[in-house]
């Protein structure tokens, strides 16, 4: 038999859970979702919704069995309980190896006029265009292909002189399309108001045949031999993955297979929201595809306030699913790790594993996403592919090909020996080739080619050296910019446009960072060397953020610590300058500018959109470093016009809210009360405006050193965030400020006590996140205090009980002591007693203690824990009747207690009772629900304790039949898959010992021979997933004699130590 599996966490994780005051004014985080947990993934909670209800508890309950590794996993409620569970690019002179990603998708020759609604990023709304000449050129604004859409159909009513990509419509004057087309018409008019992907250069570089082809090749294979719902492709930075999914786009689309391409790293911040790019890539695939336009068209009227993976479903899945390809279609996402939102996305991505039939997605990142361990990416149906460097032979042949054009000197040019080096240096790194050619050809000193060829090959420092990419970026840039001055100049425009958050006019530029108009075209030339991208059509004299031009290596280079100081660029300075100019603008607005951003010029648009931003990333958080600082001076200035500012500020993010805020705001309401007002308000909206959520509270805890409640919201807003994407960093910013606002909350202050359970709530997700066991004590601690600050009646006492308890619950599982289960058994029974019927949380006080009984008798076999376990998990059951949508998690958790009780007295009758309840769960989990793999694995499981009684052949066929559906919902890496494969071996070991047929045996042995893989050396379930194939390879030989089983056999138990 397989060993017993550890017994997943007791409760559910305390640390998800900050508790949130019932304020207007708090920042409001991420929308609940309810999703049914399994045994190895945690519930999430939305740790922002005000509440006085304590953390779920009860979670993850399983019991053991005749197969012991095979865990039957149970399922949390959802929140109809009130429980808060969430659920190579070529450089702008030199061609490159491959073509670039950044191309979007190419299409037939539209012949008709297009149009491209102008729209604001955050709301993706037509925008009214009252002045024409304070409109951006359109080639600036997030634009993607579009459809031909006829010049005569009505957009709007009563609109005056809406502006739509090139020209001007006047809705007063457009006559109506005939009808028999008009319905269709109108759908592409919908379409364009989607989110489209930002303009890029469309220059297609030149290709070298083969250049990758044994990646295609493999890459391809895997696609359409596996039902993996993801392909990523991951590698540093420079090793041409853009290329290669440029390559890829133009093979899949070639084959009528491509629904969507979009490169992450030229997304603006404030389109970087999940949903955002899921409307974007929704609108590619109407662009591609017009039949799926009607579906998408569906989706924009019911996808509003519905979470992430409904735009998936909505957006994505069954538009492409309409189109009724007899192969999945491809969305392509490159530079996945440039995208911040990339974790949350993933771990929506999971619940759609079993449709990839219909879709599939090809992903490039710089790291493996799985060794990551983020958020959900274990529950997603993935295949990694590490792409390796060019090999010499393709590099050299670049060399060859393109040194010929090289405008080289009085006959001075390139050698063999220089290719060889050159093709030695760059260790096959496209980005390294590319640049090179770049400067050798860039007229940009006195500098002849043959002299920079020198210094080059002169390197002794490869790529893939400790920073050969880096000595190249120096040496272009010493020659570049060879000058003390220059070098100056350089590092004040390049920091200004990493912190670019969109393109401006070169006199907007200049007046937004005070450098002279001349120094920002010289420095443009020079930098045009290091160019990876060309400027969208149209935006050649426009100043754009650096990631829409240049390769993400080059920026890093610039921002690490062991840049020399020449080039070695502060962006915190840079948004400093740019915050001050921000503030300046706002305080020069005419009172008649408050009335309508419409009114404003660009330069006032973008001051009243990302001032917070750059005043947070540009001014010290110490209140003593600011109120010293030019920006706490500056912001008197705006004293009396910090709520205007606020009015046009909301507007453009969420208009309808403007005039409810506007009638809350108070007359001696505060810079700091308006902007906890604001950020409150982007809050709402889920998360979609995060970035600028976050810079507002950042800024007004700044001011006057800020408040508890004002740290708190910021607190609150970094947990929400850590939630939702796994980043450890969010978590830490988020026990920073909670610290503060405890440390502004000094005795006998009455909110202590949510001081102090926010600090332990924020240090248990960095404890889930690292597992540092010093955490975890001390967000015991805070805990305790919590509870010691809320005597009874202190009306959240139950809820800081349950936080302590559930911390409480993961110490015993670290060190086993049975005096911390004890206690944790006791707290929940006073947790059970706040909380009795009907209270909406007496069902989670239930499956709590019954939990942690449970476990009680699994450390000691207390049998009177386990019958207690029984009757609460049957009280539970009653409550949730057949129409209750959590019914399964209660039948799943009593069959998982009975399980246990089974074992210990063996009772038919009690095993069948198991066996009828996981029938009714496996029902209610009909695919492709994400839950029904584990209720499948649960009936199997019991259904092999059942043969072990009846030894009858149906027995071990239903299970069969049960695990193979199991396991093609679980492909590999699956964390689910091992479990199921240990099911199946199990039951064609008990059928081969009915029948003696040897090909029931070997497909016993082909199913555990994948264990070992699943589970390598150094894995806890290693040795005994080779133990069950030694097992099943002696029992063949047994059989057959054969003698290569005698020869594994011997192999495997020396890696066993045998």
């Amino acid at each position: 038999m397989p060993p017993k599996s550890e017994k997943p966490s007791l409760l559910t994780r305390f640390s998800r859970f900050v508790k949130g005051r019932s304020s207007k004014s708090s920042s409001s985080g991420g929308r609940s979702q309810g999703v049914a947990e399994t045994a190895s993934t945690p519930a999430v909670y939305d740790s922002s919704t005000p509440s006085t209800a304590p953390l779920p508890l009860a979670n993850n309950l399983t019991t053991s069995n005749v197969l012991g590794s095979v865990s039957k996993t149970s399922m949390q409620s959802s929140t109809n309980e009130h429980q808060r569970i969430e659920f190579l690019q070529p450089t702008a002179s030199a061609p490159c190896l491959a073509p670039s990603a950044s191309t979007p998708p190419g299409r037939d020759p539209i012949p008709q006029s297009l149009i491209h609604p102008t729209t604001t990023a955050a709301s993706s709304e037509i925008a009214v265009s009252h002045d024409p000449q304070d409109q951006l050129p359109p080639s600036h604004l997030p634009q993607g292909p579009s459809l031909p859409i006829p010049a005569g159909i009505a957009l709007f009513e009563s609109a005056h002189d809406v502006k739509t990509g090139d020209f001007n419509i006047n809705a007063n004057h457009v006559s109506v399309f005939n009808e028999g087309g008009a319905q269709e018409h109108a759908q592409r008019v919908r379409l364009e108001m989607l989110p489209k992907h930002p303009p890029m250069s469309t220059k297609r570089n030149e290709y070298l045949p083969n250049s990758r082809q044994p990646d295609v090749d493999k890459l391809c294979e895997r696609e359409s031999s596996s039902a993996d719902l993801v392909l990523c492709i991951h590698g540093p930075a420079g090793i041409g993955k853009s290329t290669l999914a440029g390559h890829l786009t133009d093979e899949f689309r070639e084959s009528g297979r491509l629904a969507a391409s979009i490169f992450l790293g030229v997304v603006p911040v404030e389109m970087s929201e999940p949903e955002t790019i899921v409307k974007m890539i929704g609108h590619e695939i109407g662009c591609i595809h017009p039949r799926a336009i009607p579906k998408i068209v569906e989706a924009m009227d019911r996808c509003h306030g519905t979470p992430l993976e409904n735009h998936i479903q909505m957006y994505i899945l069954e538009p492409l699913r309409s189109l009724g390809h007899p192969q999945p279609f491809i969305v392509i996402m490159d530079a996945l790790d440039e995208w911040r939102n990339h974790p949350t996305f993933l771990k929506a991505l999971a619940l759609f594993n079993s449709h990839s039939s219909v879709l599939k997605f090809v992903l490039t990142d710089r790291l493996n996403p799985c060794a990551l361990h983020l958020p959900g990416v274990g529950e997603l149906s993935i295949y990694t592919y590490a792409l390796g460097p060019i090999s010499n032979e393709v590099i050299k042949a670049y060399f060859h090909k393109h040194l010929a054009t090289v405008p080289w000197v009085d006959g001075r040019k390139a050698h063999s020996a220089d290719v060889e080096k050159l093709t030695e240096l760059s260790c096959g790194l496209p980005v390294w080739a590319s640049t090179v050619i770049a400067l050798l050809s860039h007229q940009f000193s006195d500098s002849p080619p043959h002299e920079i060829l020198a210094d080059i090959v002169g390197s002794r420092r490869q790529v893939g050296g400790s920073d050969g990419l880096g000595e190249l970026y120096r040496n272009g840039l010493m020659r570049l910019f060879p000058s003390p001055d220059a070098q100056s100049y350089f590092r004040r425009y390049m920091g200004a446009i990493i912190g670019l958050q969109e393109p401006l006019s070169v006199a907007d530029f200049s007046k937004l960072t005070r450098l002279p108009n001349h120094l920002i075209h010289t420095t443009q030339f020079a930098l045009s060397a290091l160019q990876i991208r060309s400027p969208p059509p149209g935006s050649e004299r426009m100043v754009h953020p650096a990631t829409t031009l240049h390769h993400l290596s080059l920026l890093e280079y610039l921002q690490a610590q062991t840049t020399e100081a020449s080039f070695l660029i502060s962006t915190f300075n840079s948004h400093s300058v740019i915050g001050l100019t921000c503030v300046e603008q706002l305080s020069s607005l005419q009172p008649s500018s408050f009335d309508s951003n419409s009114r404003l010029r660009a330069l006032q648009r973008y001051a009243v959109k990302y001032w917070p931003h750059h005043a947070f990333n540009g001014t010290p958080r110490s209140s003593d470093q600011w109120s010293q600082s030019e920006h706490c001076s500056a912001l008197q200035m705006m004293s009396d016009t910090h709520k205007q500012w606020a009015g046009l500020f909301l507007r453009g993010f969420m208009p309808d809210e403007v005039d409810s805020m506007l009638e809350d705001a108070g007359e001696d309401d505060s810079m700091v009360s308006t902007l906890r007002k604001l950020a409150g308000r982007l809050g709402e909206a889920g998360g979609q405006h995060w970035g600028f959520q976050v810079a507002c509270l950042e800024v007004a805890v700044r001011i006057d050193g800020g408040d508890a409640e004002a740290w708190s919201d910021l607190g609150r807003c970094y947990h929400t965030r850590g939630l939702q994407t796994g980043n450890l960093r969010m978590h830490e910013e988020a026990v920073v400020a909670f610290r503060q606002a405890l440390n502004l909350s000094p005795e006998p202050h009455p909110s202590r006590g949510d001081s102090f359970h926010d600090v332990a709530g924020a240090l248990g997700s960095c404890y889930r996140q690292n597992g540092d066991l010093d955490i975890l004590n001390e967000a015991i601690s805070c805990f305790r205090m919590t509870v010691t600050l809320s005597p009874t009646p202190h009306p959240d006492r139950a809820s800081y009980l349950g936080s302590l308890a559930t911390a409480l619950s993961d110490l015993y599982y670290h060190d086993g002591d049975l005096t911390t289960l004890d206690e944790v058994i006791s707290l929940l029974r006073e947790v059970l007693a706040h909380y009795p019927t009907p209270h909406p949380l007496h069902l989670w006080s239930l499956d709590s203690l019954a939990s942690a009984l449970d476990n009680l008798y699994q450390h000691n076999g207390d049998i009177k824990a386990l019958d207690e376990a029984v009757l609460l998990h049957r009280k539970a059951l009653a409550l949730r009747p057949p129409s209750n949508t959590d019914r399964p998690v209660s039948l799943t958790n009593l069959a998982n207690v009975l399980g246990s009780l089974y074992q210990h007295n063996e009772d038919l009758d009690t095993l069948n009772e198991v066996i009828s309840l996981e029938r009714e769960a496996l029902g209610l989990r009909p695919a492709p629900h994400p839950d029904r793999s584990l209720c499948l694995n649960n009936l199997a499981n019991s259904l092999l304790d059942l043969y072990w009684h009846n030894k009858e052949t149906g027995t071990t066929d239903e299970c069969i039949s049960l695990g193979r559906e199991s396991l093609a919902l679980c492909p590999s890496p699956h964390p689910h898959r091992y479990a199921t494969l240990d099911i199946l071996a199990e039951a064609y070991l008990s059928q081969f010992e009915q029948n003696g047929d040897v090909e029931v045996l070997d497909e016993a042995i082909s199913l555990a021979r994948e264990g070992p893989v699943l589970c390598p050396p150094g894995h806890i379930r290693w040795p005994y997933r080779v133990r069950r194939l030694v097992q099943l390879l002696k029992k063949r030989c047994e059989v057959t004699g054969d003698d290569r089983d005698c020869e594994e056999i011997k192999d495997w138990e020396v890696e066993l130590g045998n």
